[in-house]
């Protein structure tokens, strides 16, 4: 057998076995255009499950300044930021994200992955500690391992378990939080968690990817960082904070060093996003409307952001569900584990100010049909 077989037959191997456990996954072509509306797999289908939430991708002024930027300079950055990828764009969209979270100053990332598993390690290492909610996003895990700190997980928004797992604990202490979870749209307590750090020398760092523009949650975190890819509709991460260690990642910060930087077009965007972010709040206040009149249409809990989960359970049911839904033009895919834990395959619903009211009350009738007949269907 030659190598070239060896490696085929090693992945095929490999795809079985995901296959057999349920979790092999798989791409589907989908074209997003404006107010939720999106193609996939032939159908027109509105999207409940994407993270545009102030439905600024599509937004003309947004897609305007992203093309003159193209026009004016180029596809692409042309290398890393420290050798010729820095564009003055990049000055400007960090002054503007300094400013919008109220710090010393901002970097900007490739991607809110990059910017976590870059900043952790630049921050804490070997004879440090790492405190971080047990719900934290993969990419804030992923820095944590590769810093070498020792790693602590405390119960999900538990301060009282983050205190007791602080106690005795070596070196720096780093305190690491989602604002808004990802998967279950609660928030975090950031205002006890930041007091913990505080009266312990910790640092607190917020993953502000599902917050930024759409939570009003005051933030007490030194460091934050988020995405411009979820309401700021583009593509990017970011880290804000002192001054002095936005200099400290421009040398430390590996995935910051050694990354190309991102495009003209993509810091035109969301220079631009952010300036309507900043000039239209009712986008944000349309969003989490759509979010309460859903949870009171499905006789579900007041949201705490615009993201609301259906947990289902069982993985093979989640995705009969979301099939079902397709089927009737809404597009909710299925999320399972390893994303969530076993046992809580779900959808994950998301609302944006792109939806009308109607869209929401369509969408809740449906899914309300699918699972009262599933509940026939069993009993």
């Amino acid at each position: 057998m030659t190598s070239f077989e060896r490696l085929k037959a090693h992945a095929e191997q490999k795809l079985a076995q995901l296959e057999a456990s349920g979790q092999r996954r798989s791409l589907t072509e989908t074209a997003r255009e404006a107010g939720g509306r999106a193609a996939r797999a032939g159908r027109r289908v509105i999207s409940f499950c994407d993270n545009d939430y102030l439905s600024l991708s599509h937004d003309p002024r947004v897609t305007q300044a992203a093309a003159e930027a193209a026009l004016a300079h180029g596809a692409g950055s042309g290398g890393s930021r420290l050798i010729t990828g820095n564009h003055p764009l990049n000055s400007a969209l960090e002054a503007r994200l300094a400013a919008l979270k109220g710090t010393e100053g901002a970097r900007v990332f490739g991607s809110g992955f990059l910017a976590n598993l870059g900043t952790i390690p630049a921050l804490v290492g070997k004879g440090d500690t790492i405190v971080m909610d047990e719900l934290a996003h993969a990419c804030m895990h992923g820095g944590a391992k590769l810093s070498g700190a020792e790693i602590r997980l405390f119960r999900h928004n538990d301060v009282a378990d983050a205190a007791r797992l602080m106690q005795g604990a070596p070196g720096q202490v780093l305190v690491l939080t989602e604002t808004v979870f990802s998967m279950d749209g609660d928030v975090a307590p950031l205002a006890e968690l930041g007091a913990l750090a505080e009266a312990a020398g910790a640092w607190l760092m917020t993953d502000d990817a599902h917050g930024l523009g759409i939570s009003a949650q005051e933030n007490p975190a030194q460091i934050q960082m988020g995405t411009l890819s979820k309401a700021v509709g583009g593509y990017g991460g970011y880290v804000c904070g002192p001054a002095a260690l936005m200099d400290l990642l421009t040398s430390r910060a590996r995935s910051f060093v050694y990354t190309t930087g991102l495009p003209p077009p993509v810091l035109a965007a969301a220079i631009t996003a952010l300036d309507i972010l900043k000039a239209e709040p009712e986008r944000a206040a349309k969003a989490r409307r759509h979010a309460a009149l859903f949870c009171a249409l499905m006789g579900l809990p007041a949201p705490e952001s615009v993201i609301v989960p259906i947990i289902i359970g069982p993985e093979a049911e989640a995705m009969r569900v979301s099939a079902a839904l397709l089927e009737r033009g809404y597009l909710v895919t299925a999320i399972r584990p390893p994303t969530v834990p076993a046992g809580t395959a779900r959808l994950r619903v998301t609302f944006a100010a792109g939806h009308e009211e109607a869209d929401v009350r369509a969408f809740a009738g449906a899914l309300r049909d699918i699972m009262e007949q599933a509940c026939a269907a069993i009993s």
